[in-house]
């Protein structure tokens, strides 16, 4: 399915199936052979007056503010269930890839990763990834890059 939602983009990207886990972002690091920041953590959160969808992609290393979040939004967040999670994304916790959502989901994307000249992300299962540029991480997302890390 994201193999399929990249060419769609139009991008020449590939996904690749590990033997080990890549479920957390340091077993993903590990597996790929990169910095722990490298690693896009793509975590679903929930706005409480909407319960609208909210991605947010994290570099491995940092910890996201929600505090930061609901300056942004304007509205608080929290942690999304898993029923939640794949009802919006079409993914499991522990596979949510950036894109392959059924719908638009608004994302924000951690400063952070723009450091990196590549980036790993999941590709929705906890045995897959794909690396990419962060400048094609927010065309695939939409994202609006910010300071979210705690």
């Amino acid at each position: 399915m994201v193999q399929q939602a990249l060419a769609a983009q139009g991008l020449d990207l590939r996904v690749v199936q590990l033997a080990e886990s890549s479920r957390t972002a340091v077993e993903a690091a590990r597996a790929v052979g990169c910095e722990l920041g490298q690693i896009v953590k793509s975590l679903v959160f929930q706005t409480r007056q909407n319960q609208a969808p909210l991605l947010v992609t994290a570099s491995g290393c940092n910890r996201v503010s929600e505090k930061k979040i609901k300056l942004l939004l304007g509205e608080s967040i929290c942690r999304a269930d898993a029923d939640f999670v794949r009802a919006h994304t079409g993914f499991a916790i522990g596979g949510v890839a950036p894109l392959g959502h059924p719908r638009p989901i608004r994302t924000y994307i951690d400063e952070d990763l723009l450091q990196y000249p590549r980036i790993w992300a999941s590709a929705g299962t906890p045995h897959a990834l794909f690396d990419m540029s962060p400048a094609e991480l927010k065309r695939i997302t939409n994202g609006t890059v910010a300071d979210i890390k705690d």
